[in-house]
């Protein structure tokens, strides 16, 4: 039953999900009551960003791409026992980095370096298949490689940073890694398939995926990447590269919410699991809309308030709905179920868009923590039922008594 890679590594990653939404749901509810008295030793704010951007994302890649990677490269897929070290090595690094923010930094540091020694060999598993693939066009395949790279060096440099006191550094790494290895990912495998999904159900409309839009989906990764750097330098708070920046973002978020029409995102709503796909790409459009925005006003002399909207419009909107959309269709795909998304998923969906709304409401100048509060538990609620029912599914044979 376990012999599928894609099942211990979606139960790992919703492990780490759930115990990552469970905890940061505590310190949210403690921050707006002091019920619970916690203290840290590495500032929860880092301690979130890494477990949720380094987290149970690259475990559930590592359950999408040992299952659909090896139909893309045209090569055999591995054995679960292969990939088992590497997610064995993530799940215990972050549970130690959570364990780490209360106990000791240098708790803390031993986490991200596990953690970042088992991405590495995911990764290097990755490419292995990569290297044996005879396929002319492994472009997506190349992205996902890169992007693993990338992110394992991110992980192991956070861990480093955070050993020498260097937090700001640590941050502006979690940073790089979000775009330059999660999203970076993301846009490759949605423009591979959110059209082949769309055109597969809804034969109305054609596949549909010039090149142009990865690489313009692959601009909008190394301006925000770059974009990090430049305000850790101290050179990214000036008037005109605001007004840049802000009209790139502007430009592109802009493209990919016509790109979203275009793919099919009124007629998807027909289909509730391919309604989710196409929700999760708007949010990828809103998102670089909202930052855009906000860089034109901190330009204009205001506040810096849609800057984290716009972040966890990208990371819950986005990210999130993505993930919720993608790892379902895969669970029922591979546990013997039908490919719908029924009530219980639905609703869990909407749920996480209400946990979006709340995070971006609680940015607002003036907003009490308690939007904060509530968009954490709401992400806590959500996630704690999608993922026991998976988990549920993961540990049973297939439905159809099939093989996988």
């Amino acid at each position: 039953m376990w012999r599928a890679p894609h099942r211990l590594a979606f139960f790992s990653g919703v492990l780490l999900l759930v115990a990552s939404a469970a905890w940061w749901a505590v310190v949210q509810v403690d921050r707006a009551s002091g019920v619970f008295g916690l203290s840290y030793a590495v500032s929860p704010t880092l301690t979130h960003a890494g477990v949720m951007t380094l987290g149970f994302m690259p475990l559930f890649f590592a359950g999408f791409l040992f299952t659909a990677g090896p139909k893309w490269l045209g090569v055999d897929a591995p054995e679960t026992r292969a990939i088992t070290p590497a997610l064995a090595l993530q799940v215990t690094g972050w549970l130690v980095w959570l364990a780490g923010a209360h106990l000791h930094q240098d708790v803390a540091v031993a986490g991200a370096l596990l953690a970042a020694a088992g991405l590495g060999t995911q990764n290097l598993r990755f490419w292995r298949l990569w290297r044996a693939s005879r396929v002319p066009d492994r472009v997506h395949a190349t992205v996902v490689a890169l992007g693993g790279t990338l992110g394992a060096l991110c992980a192991a440099g956070i861990g480093l940073a955070l050993l020498i006191g260097e937090w700001s550094v640590a941050l502006a790494l979690v940073h790089t890694a979000l775009w330059g290895f999660i999203v970076a990912t993301y846009v490759a495998v949605a423009h591979r398939m959110i059209p082949f999904f769309t055109s597969g159900v809804l034969p109305m409309i054609e596949v549909w995926r010039p090149f142009w839009v990865l690489w313009l989906m692959l601009a909008a990764v190394v301006l925000e990447v770059a974009s990090v750097w430049l305000m850790l330098a101290g050179w990214g708070e000036g008037t005109a590269w605001r007004l840049l920046r802000g009209a790139l973002e502007l430009g592109i978020g802009g493209v990919l919410v016509w790109l979203a029409w275009v793919w099919g995102l009124v007629q998807s709503l027909k289909i509730r699991l391919l309604a989710m796909l196409h929700v999760g790409f708007v949010w990828f459009g809103l998102s670089l809309l909202l930052s855009g925005l906000s860089q034109w006003l901190l330009a204009a002399g205001g506040v810096p308030t849609l800057g984290l909207g716009a972040l966890h419009a990208l990371t819950m909107g986005f990210l999130g709905s993505t993930m919720l959309a993608m790892v379902t269709r895969v669970a029922c795909g591979h546990s013997g179920r039908a490919l719908v998304a029924d009530a219980t998923v639905w609703t869990l969906f909407w749920g996480l868009q209400v946990a979006v709304l709340l995070r971006i409401a609680g940015t607002l100048p003036g907003a009490s923590g308690l939007w904060l509060a509530a968009a954490a538990l709401t992400w806590a609620g959500v996630v704690l039922v999608w993922g026991g029912r998976l988990a549920n599914w993961f540990g049973r044979p297939r439905a159809d008594g099939r093989p996988g």
